[in-house]
């Protein structure tokens, strides 16, 4: 896994070298370049009295906040890096009316109590808005501190339906570019019944991501009139689901539906595997995470979860970002929905900034040019045309979503007319 900066270390990255060494910038990251510069360049001609009122050229600071160590980096580090590659493209353009952006990152190591208090750290070193959590239950025990300071949250990660539903949306600041798991479960659910899979278990960890994801499903299930057959809740860390798992069997579950984010998926699949019981298992996108995948191993080979984004390089902005993402970071993307989501969440952030005419960066302009001022971006995971308003703070919607399976040790496309449906990028419903 990459070296990630150390928490709490201010990143300012201002160069084209520093993003691309000494190649050209690819055809879609250039083009992505000049349509932020010319922009910024019409940005360039606001009053001289905006430029005073926003500091100059003092950097317009971006809190980060996520799992970088312990058990939930392996999709941290992904996500900070798809908002470090964004950030060093914006800032070879020029950043912010020549301000460059500057990231503060903290540290939350999947921790609820930690991800409260770096959250509090950030708000006190006065970033104008934040990026992160990854975990559900870390962002549940956050997201008061900047909806209280009105201080803009876009996650990247957390899928958990709460995340954005705890306040009202016209006065929300908390806002989502992930797939919440209340549009998740019923996707999932109608491909499961679609491939005669209609007895599930349900396993999902005892975390305020298991809890939400766990209730979704189920409801999931009741709008196709089906009950789960058992359900099997347990702690994080458990190493041994072999009793559940038999009782599931002995149920007549057909499919295990699982529901936790770290090795916990693996320890399914391989109790499946000891006791012989060969019944698929699905799930959300943990089941992409190289937890599942490498602790598996073959026992994670079939197995079925939700996708945003494949990496696969199906039009020209994906391609880029897959090859920007490599170049920069010597390897392929470990998990690569957080990558994309992340980054094109720092795009859709900048492009609020771009829409704040006077330059001012408080949170309230912010919100609101999120919520409807912002040009549209033409990002990886999709096109960004109004993704946000008033009444509504997820930015993707379930026809954005895709069936990936592991297939050789990867994740891939379930179905060839998905791949091909990917050729098209899909807009927000």
């Amino acid at each position: 896994m990459n070296p990630v900066t150390p928490p709490s270390i201010a990143l300012t990255a201002a160069t084209p070298r520093a993003v691309h060494g000494r190649l050209p910038l690819p055809a879609w990251t250039a083009c992505a370049a000049l349509a932020v510069a010319g922009v910024l360049a019409g940005a360039a001609l606001l009053p001289r009295a905006a430029h005073a009122q926003v500091g100059g050229n003092a950097p317009a600071r971006i809190g980060v906040v996520g799992p970088f160590t312990g058990p939930s980096a392996d999709f941290g580090v992904p996500m900070l890096n798809g908002i470090k590659l964004a950030v060093d493209e914006i800032n070879a353009v020029g950043g912010y009316l020549g301000r460059p952006l500057e990231l503060v990152i903290k540290d939350d190591r999947a921790d609820p109590d930690q991800g409260r208090k770096v959250s509090q750290e950030l708000l006190a070193e006065k970033v104008v808005a934040t990026i992160g959590f990854c975990n559900t239950g870390v962002a549940l025990k956050a997201i008061d501190l900047f909806q209280d300071a009105k201080s803009p949250l876009i996650v990247p990660c957390a899928t958990g339906t709460a995340v954005t539903a705890k306040y009202p949306a016209p006065d929300s600041y908390i806002f989502r570019v992930q797939a919440r798991d209340a549009i998740q479960a019923p996707f999932l659910v109608d491909d499961i019944v679609k491939r005669g899979w209609d007895k599930v278990a349900i396993f999902a960890d005892k975390t305020g991501y298991g809890e939400g994801g766990y209730n979704d499903v189920v409801a999931a299930l009741a709008a196709k009139n089906l009950k789960p057959v058992h359900v099997a809740r347990f702690d994080l860390g458990v190493k041994d689901l072999t009793a559940e798992l038999t009782a599931a069997r002995n149920a007549g579950a057909n499919v295990v539906y699982s529901y936790t984010v770290g090795p916990e998926n693996a320890t399914i699949a391989n109790g499946k595997k000891a006791i012989g019981w060969k019944v698929p298992q699905v799930g959300p996108w943990p089941l992409s995470f190289p937890f599942f995948l490498e602790g598996a191993k073959d026992a994670a080979e079939g197995a079925l979860m939700v996708q945003t984004f494949i990496a696969e390089p199906s039009n020209e902005r994906r391609a880029s970002f897959l090859s920007s993402y490599t170049r920069k970071y010597q390897g392929k993307v470990a998990v690569p929905m957080a990558a994309a989501n992340a980054y094109d969440a720092t795009y859709l952030l900048m492009y609020s900034f771009l829409g704040i005419r006077d330059g001012n960066l408080n949170g309230k302009a912010i919100k609101e040019s999120l919520e409807g001022k912002m040009k549209t971006y033409y990002g990886v995971v999709t096109t960004y045309d109004k993704p946000f308003s008033a009444q509504d703070k997820d930015a993707i919607t379930r026809n954005m979503l895709v069936m990936g399976m592991v297939k050789n040790g990867a994740i891939t496309f379930a179905y060839p007319e998905d791949a091909k449906r990917n050729l098209i990028i899909q807009r927000k419903q």
